[in-house]
């Protein structure tokens, strides 16, 4: 290629202006700011499904653990019944393949037998980790 081809190459195969990465980064964010907020109401109504979903299957495990022994663990002996025997007869666990999970906050799922609303309570109080709330923050519970 001559100095004559190079110059002509060179000149019609320019970078991008700074105008134009600054209009392409504009855009970028719009587009960030519109699909961020959607993303994490679904990733905070995703948590809020797990939690519903693991208070069932301990429901689920606890229901097990009654008909091999004929109760419900108590308040003290907790969910850790349900991959330990606690010391009674009949017990064929552990009823869970996992070790008890924590709520998908990090946090324990609360456990009372006999429970105020039935042969047992589970719940687990939320993103903000006490009773009440609303949204991200509401209890999410067994018998509801």
């Amino acid at each position: 290629m001559t100095d004559r081809g190079k110059k002509k190459y060179l000149k019609n195969h320019r970078g991008f202006t700074l105008i134009e990465l600054l209009v392409v980064i504009v855009i970028l964010g719009l587009l960030a700011g519109i699909v961020m907020p959607k993303y994490l109401a679904r990733e905070k109504k995703g948590r809020q499904a797990a939690a519903k979903t693991q208070i069932e299957l301990l429901g689920q495990a606890l229901d097990q653990f009654r008909l091999d022994t004929g109760r419900y663990p108590n308040t003290s002996e907790g969910l850790t019944a349900l991959m330990t025997n606690p010391g009674g007869e009949n017990w064929d666990g552990p009823y869970l393949k996992k070790a008890v999970p924590n709520d998908p906050w990090g946090k324990p799922y609360i456990y009372q037998s006999p429970g105020s609303h039935g042969d047992y309570d589970i719940s687990s109080n939320g993103a903000d980790g006490s009773p009440g709330g609303d949204g991200e923050n509401k209890d999410i519970v067994s018998w509801e």
